[in-house]
């Protein structure tokens, strides 16, 4: 099945009971042993499994083209197993690119994942310098995001997976802003592609869901299964019917993301108030040619530096009418951020940074906008 088809049919089936083409769903948190003590629907308790997030798992490993699935209750639950599922025989060293998403950077300095990992931070764009770190010292998980989270960076998903393959160390990349729609990493060679299911999949700013998909059978998918269970970071049942309903339309909602996002970037980098624009679409972008080989197309993410600083970038937000003040992202409303400002004194974001989420508005009702805004 292609891919359009695999996000209505993958992971469902006609309800037996009512013969309902929509999926119930399922709130029960036990389920009926038969006569003879076994389990005939292989349920038995909600933390456990679920049919819903059963259906949620089955349908973002087909999409992903991978072998298993484990959804958690958000992204950041994803986040943070992963870098505890790390296997014991496993070196504790973790390469993290300096452009991360910031819930990350909070993650490491707030909690005891910062302190009982060793964290290195490398460009990683700089391919020689990534290669450098990592052979530097025994290491067991490197971490890609691409295009990255404010500043969309592109890293080479192939070259890095390869180093780390050599390295013995396991590789995720987090594909949240790509979806699978727009980039594979599992057939780049990568073990874990990771998703804040929140954003596009579920596409409509109503549930939270993280997932990882595996690209194979592992201890460390071992490990994610069990914290899973063990520890309980479950979605509800209704959020995991709520992301199966989005993903339905995510290949067609993906395309207008992305056209609308190219249309205002291009705009935005002719405007006169606008110093720089970060979008792997426009050719000057230095991840350019990276992004089209490994993209089918470029997303629906950018952020622009407004001339002047804080105060001048702050006041063409509040401008906006269309474009919200709000933070998350790949929802069917255009959003728009002064990333500094939320993320404070450790932010990789310049002062006069918006981050810009394109929603699925006619493109010349957001253009006018932004217009009006930036003058």
């Amino acid at each position: 099945m292609r891919f359009e088809t695999k996000a209505i049919h993958a992971g469902r089936q006609i309800d037996k009971s009512t013969s309902s083409v929509t999926m119930p769903i399922h709130l029960s948190t036990t389920f009926e042993r038969g006569a003879d003590g076994s389990y005939p629907n292989e349920f038995v308790y909600s933390r456990e499994n679920n049919p819903n997030r059963h259906a949620l798992e089955e349908c973002l490993t087909s999409l992903e083209g991978g072998h298993d699935c484990v959804a958690f209750a958000s992204g950041m639950a994803a986040i943070t197993s992963l870098i505890e599922a790390l296997p014991a025989d496993k070196p504790r060293r973790v390469i993290m690119p300096d452009d991360i998403y910031f819930g990350i950077r909070s993650l490491l300095s707030d909690t005891d994942i910062g302190t009982n990992f060793d964290i290195e931070i490398v460009d990683m764009t700089d391919i020689h310098n990534v290669e450098k770190t990592i052979k530097k010292a025994p290491t067991g998980l490197v971490w890609m995001e691409t295009p990255s989270n404010p500043l969309l960076k592109v890293t080479d998903i192939e070259a890095v997976a390869q180093i780390a393959q050599e390295a013995g160390a396991y590789t995720v990349v987090d594909n949240t802003w790509a979806t699978p729609v727009l980039q594979r990493p599992l057939k780049h060679g990568v073990d874990f592609s990771l998703h804040a299911v929140t954003k596009y999949i579920g596409g409509h700013s109503d549930l939270m869901i993280g997932a990882t998909i595996a690209k194979s059978d592992s201890p460390m998918l071992a490990n994610l299964r069990a914290w899973q269970h063990s520890k309980g970071a479950v979605p509800s049942p209704f959020d995991c019917w709520l992301a199966l309903r989005g993903v339905q339309s995510l290949a067609q909602r993906m395309e207008t993301h992305c056209s609308n996002t190219a249309a205002i970037a291009d705009f935005l980098k002719q405007h006169l108030n606008v110093e720089a624009v970060h979008y792997p679409g426009l050719a000057e972008h230095p991840g350019h040619h990276i992004a089209e080989r490994q993209m089918s197309s470029f997303g629906g993410m950018l952020s622009f530096q407004v001339k002047g600083g804080q105060e001048e970038a702050m006041a063409v937000a509040a401008k906006a009418q269309l474009f919200i003040r709000a933070t998350s992202l790949g929802g069917t409303h255009s959003l728009i951020e002064h990333r500094a400002s939320v993320e404070g004194s450790t932010t990789m974001a310049p002062s006069n940074l918006l981050r810009v989420s394109v929603g699925l508005e006619h493109v010349d009702d957001l253009k006018e906008d932004l217009l009006q805004a930036l003058e």
